[in-house]
């Protein structure tokens, strides 16, 4: 039986972290984050399990190391069989008018930037037959969301027009929408949110794994 290959871009915390343990063992799972410590205890997590990873602790907006990785991919497998792309940047909630400038280029870098680089070097990797999953976030337009928002509703728009470019040949895009998670990112948007009522990370990759049908 061919060993089936996912490669998830966001996976040392929150989401990501999640879907990589849940797809484990059914998949040899390819994290990429860039915090080592975090894929090292999905990892543990992973075996415990009777899985396997590799892990991949890098930014997504270093275009080389992508670009190495993905050629590593190729070379040891030959595809992939699904990518999960959760990595996002969440820059702080701030007027339009006082966005700081060094967290838009990191909001455009992130969330638009390296989605526009990872699509085509995934895209021979999924060939037809493979999968690929977004997650939106339909926040764009709200007060105080400026750098988030519009960044990841640029992304979403990319995703979308990659869909449906696909749609009759492959390879599948699906876009999600998650429910709220008391991750790092959202207790940055929102401090003293009462977290009791949210989601946890691994309710939400196990409700949207079995909403992609996996």
């Amino acid at each position: 039986m061919t060993e089936k290959i996912a490669l998830v871009t966001g996976a040392s915390r929150g989401l990501g972290f999640a879907f990589a343990e849940t797809l484990a063992p059914e998949y040899h799972i390819v994290a990429v984050g860039r915090t080592v410590g975090g894929l090292e205890d999905l990892d543990d997590r992973i075996k415990a399990k009777g899985g396997a990873a590799t892990l991949a602790p890098m930014d997504i907006t270093n275009t080389d190391a992508m670009a190495q990785l993905c050629r590593s991919i190729f070379d040891r497998w030959g595809k992939v069989d699904l990518w999960v792309h959760t990595a996002v940047h969440g820059a702080p909630l701030t007027p339009a008018g006082h966005i700081d400038q060094k967290d838009w280029a990191k909001s455009v870098a992130s969330n638009v930037t390296a989605t526009g680089q990872l699509i085509p070097f995934m895209a021979p990797l999924l060939d037809h037959e493979g999968h690929a999953v977004f997650f939106d976030d339909p926040r764009g337009g709200e007060k105080f969301f400026g750098s988030y928002g519009a960044t990841k509703a640029a992304q979403i728009a990319l995703a979308k027009s990659w869909q449906a470019e696909t749609a009759s040949t492959g390879p599948k895009v699906s876009i999600l929408t998650p429910k709220g998670m008391p991750t790092g990112t959202r207790a940055r948007f929102f401090p003293g949110e009462d977290r009791a009522n949210l989601s946890s990370p691994q309710e939400e990759a196990r409700r949207l794994v079995g909403e992609l049908g996996l």
